[in-house]
């Protein structure tokens, strides 16, 4: 095998602009190392980096070879591509979502060869081919400033989103290779499991790099084994285990991983498979169809987030930082991510973080919020892109769900196009959704499938988007409809697979796009960083609804965290409230491609927001929410654990000036995997300019929280004089905290990497909190001195 990434020579098509590039990478990058770029993510600078999208461009090299019979195999090739070899074409690609494999016997020669890639302008492309359509073909204005980018099989986000750059990158982001063309080896692994009472029978697929027979190939796991002999390129094996060791998602047993050991006549190779049944449930009830997935035979309530592509720019995707941001999503007790269908399906690499973590991810296929064409080609390509994914990807643990697009159903009523002949565009979309659902059967038959997200279900082509009866449901009317928070409460999702708010990230990630002057809501700099239409104005809106008006542009900041945390939680708590008729909630987002103002609970680069400290306290496994009903608040446990849990609760009012009176106290068992109302505290027990505050604890474990019955504005807050003492301990810092007066969504802030243990509580008078701060870097003295607070009274107090 000759690797062939490394270094390439990049060239404009006709023009003069050359640099250096390494594979894996994409031409942004390679032109930014080598000086022609600014920084795209700095400033405006994304506007003047857009001309590299609209050129033609060669990528070359020379390499030695003894001129032996050999295949190119080349994955992630963006996008609309030739590759020639000593002046003969030997491959035309045009789906980055694919790998491909070309026999280039007759183009090598012994000794020095010269190979390129001619990469298209993927604009004109696109462009090119939507001009070609018998019927236009609409896509999302809204998200992709770079037109058509429906056409191309390609990461629609690189056109921009409405929290996306639009760079339009290209290059090669996996493997380029030649390879003995006669040799065989795995290519991929299928795995169906079969689970009974203290045993699983696995069914294993060995596909092979050709359609090679009479091939011996084994298996290994667990102490088990089998052969076969490959025919046509494939080998089927049955193992059986007894007593399996079960993988469980994050919170409900341990993420156990076996490896599964292969051999393909002279090559070896490994998967690592997690033994579980997951299934999808939608059965019919009283309310509906029900959702949710069930793990071993528990029901389990899905928590987490969707996740979009890691960065902007391909060369910027490290598995570290992936892992990192992984990690984050475990930490805050999350069990499911939802791979996003404008983005990519990710690496290898990804999925094993996943199974590794206990995350369960629902994946999409990619196709979002656009239309797309029907014709035999792109649907022949579309096929081969499902087949190719599934093959991939599918014997990993962590796949919960094959969803086949975001929001397409709901874009048949986006278009005027598609309102004034909904017949032909319905008969498109069923078309392409046909080919993917069939694609994927035929390579996986006991895929767990879902049409569309929001859908009803299958053969269901209404629009989901507020159907809380059945099937999944994206509840958006908080934000892109200015409703308050408490509208979240009027729906009672089955499984809310999208809600979100929006807020800045933290100073320090603003502080790599924008300068002194641009540090205000209004200024271009602030305003590119935007892209969702009016997303500036409706947060400083909502700040008037619920706060006091900020003093500066810091506070804002803060007060955009704060509200986007609490908009969530509002959601999540009274939807867990729900369970079983809710059986999950995955929020819209969980992290960026870029700086930028999102919905997203991560900063880009992977620090924590307040939603994010918010999403490990809604998200616990044993918590107690405060719900409004009527004219009592209701304080009720939720329980996600596999075993039974005795809490008590104790309720109280408290003054701005900290003082607190009880209101009630209860004990009670709450079942496995249940709800229950501890307490009722009617309304008006709770005194005017007073909050409702509340403690609990079950099993070793303490929690608490409040809750106010009127907006924060309303409420006169003294100076809580808060008062921070540091010490470093090893590689952290103990901050200790006390309060003169009740101290709302205190909040620690430090400009250097690192994790603070909590963050946005309320502080009490009379009870000192310690919180801890542990430095990326482990210099806790240094990162001690950097410490600052924030609070809901000096948000308005101080500038």
């Amino acid at each position: 095998m000759l690797e062939l990434s490394g270094q390439w020579a990049l060239q404009q098509a006709g023009g003069t602009v050359a640099a250096p590039m390494r594979l894996p990478g994409d031409a942004i990058s390679a032109l930014m190392d080598a000086g022609h770029l600014p920084d795209p993510y700095a400033g405006l600078n994304e506007y003047d980096c857009r001309w590299v999208g609209e050129s033609d461009w060669v990528l070359s090299r020379s390499f030695t070879h003894d001129g032996s019979a050999s295949a190119l195999e080349i994955s992630e090739l963006d996008c609309v591509a030739e590759i020639w070899l000593n002046g003969r074409q030997v491959l035309a690609a045009d789906n980055q979502h694919r790998r491909y494999r070309a026999d280039v016997s007759a183009a090598l020669v012994a000794g020095e060869n010269h190979i390129e890639i001619r990469f298209a302008s993927n604009a004109r492309v696109a462009a090119e081919r939507a001009a070609a359509q018998p019927w236009p073909v609409p896509f999302s204005k809204d998200n992709n400033p770079i037109a058509h980018g429906n056409m191309l099989r390609k990461v629609h986000c690189d056109f921009g989103w409405d929290w996306g750059i639009a760079l339009a990158p290209f290059g090669v982001y996996g493997d380029i290779r030649l390879v003995p063309l006669e040799q065989v080896a795995l290519r991929d692994v299928l795995v169906v499991q079969h689970h009974s009472a203290g045993r699983v029978v696995l069914e294993i697929s060995l596909l092979l790099n050709q359609p090679a027979s009479n091939v011996a190939c084994s298996a290994s796991i667990c102490g088990q084994a089998a052969q076969a002999s490959a025919q046509n390129g494939r080998a089927e094996l049955q193992i059986t285990i007894e007593n399996p060791t079960l993988w469980w998602p994050a919170g409900a047993g341990n993420a156990v991983l076996h490896a599964l050991d292969i051999q393909v006549g002279d090559t070896t190779a490994s998967r690592r498979i997690g033994l579980r049944d997951l299934r999808l449930i939608t059965k019919a009830d009283a309310a509906g169809t029900g959702f949710k997935f069930n793990i071993n035979g528990r029901d389990i309530f899905a928590k987490g987030a969707n996740w979009i592509p890691a960065d902007a720019l391909p060369s910027r995707i490290e598995p570290a930082a992936v892992r990192a941001q992984l990690q984050s999503a475990r930490d805050a007790n999350m069990n499911m991510i939802r791979v996003w269908g404008g983005g990519r399906y990710e690496r290898d690499w990804f999925y094993d973080l996943c199974d590794e973590l206990g995350l369960m991810v629902w994946q999409d296929f990619m196709f979002a919020c656009h239309l797309y064409p029907a014709d035999p080609a792109f649907l022949a390509g579309i096929d081969a892109e499902v087949r190719d994914v599934v093959a991939r990807i599918s014997h990993h643990a962590c796949l919960a769900l094959w969803c086949g697009d975001n929001e397409v159903i709901g874009a048949l009523t986006w278009y005027e196009e598609a309102r004034k002949n909904r017949d032909r565009y319905l008969v498109a979309y069923d078309r392409l959704n046909r080919t993917i659902e069939t694609a994927l059967r035929e390579t996986l038959p006991s895929a767990a499938w879902w049409p569309s997200s929001p859908s009803a279900g299958v053969m269901d082509f209404s629009d989901g988007w507020h159907d809380d009866g059945a099937g999944d449901m994206h509840f958006w009317s908080v934000w892109h409809e200015g409703k308050d928070f408490e509208h979240y409460r009027t729906v009672r999702p089955r499984f809310a697979s999208e809600f979100g708010f929006q807020a800045f990230p933290s100073l320090e990630v603003i502080r790599q796009f924008a300068l002194g002057d641009d540090m205000n809501v209004n200024t271009p700099v602030m305003e590119s960083h935007q892209k969702n239409a009016g997303g500036n104005t409706r947060i400083a809106e909502t700040m008037l609804r619920y706060f006091r008006y900020p003093a500066g542009f810091e506070n804002f900041v803060y007060l955009s965290q704060l509200q986007q945390a609490l908009a969530i939680k509002t959601a999540v708590e009274y939807w867990r409230c729900q369970m079983p008729h809710c059986m999950g909630t995955l929020f819209w987002q969980l992290n960026d491609v870029w700086p930028c103002v999102s919905w997203s609970s991560l900063n880009y680069g992977g620090a924590w927001k307040l939603l994010h400290y918010f999403a490990k306290l809604f998200y616990a496994p044993v918590a107690v929410h405060a719900v409004p009903k009527g004219v009592v608040i209701q304080l009720i446990a939720v329980n996600d654990t596999a075993a039974d849990m005795a809490l008590e609760v104790q309720g109280f009012t408290a003054d701005m000036a900290g003082a607190t009176r009880p209101k009630g106290q209860q004990s009670a068992v709450i079942a496995a995997g249940q709800t229950g109302v501890m307490l009722e505290i009617p309304l008006a027990q709770i005194p005017t300019g007073a909050i409702l505050a509340f403690t609990w604890k079950a099993n070793g474990q303490t929690g608490g929280d409040i809750f106010s019955p009127v907006p924060f504005k309303r409420l006169a807050l003294q100076n809580p004089q808060l008062g921070l003492a540091f010490t470093a301990r090893g590689d952290m810092v103990e901050i200790t905290l006390t309060a003169a007066a009740l101290a709302l969504f205190v909040t620690l802030e430090c400009p250097a990497p690192g994790r603070f243990s909590q963050n946005g509580f309320a502080l009490f008078p009379g009870h000192p909190a310690t919180i801890t701060f542990t430095p990326e870097n482990g210099d806790a003295a240094t990162a001690a001195r950097q410490i600052t607070s924030r609070n809901l009274w000096a948000s308005s107090h101080e500038a």
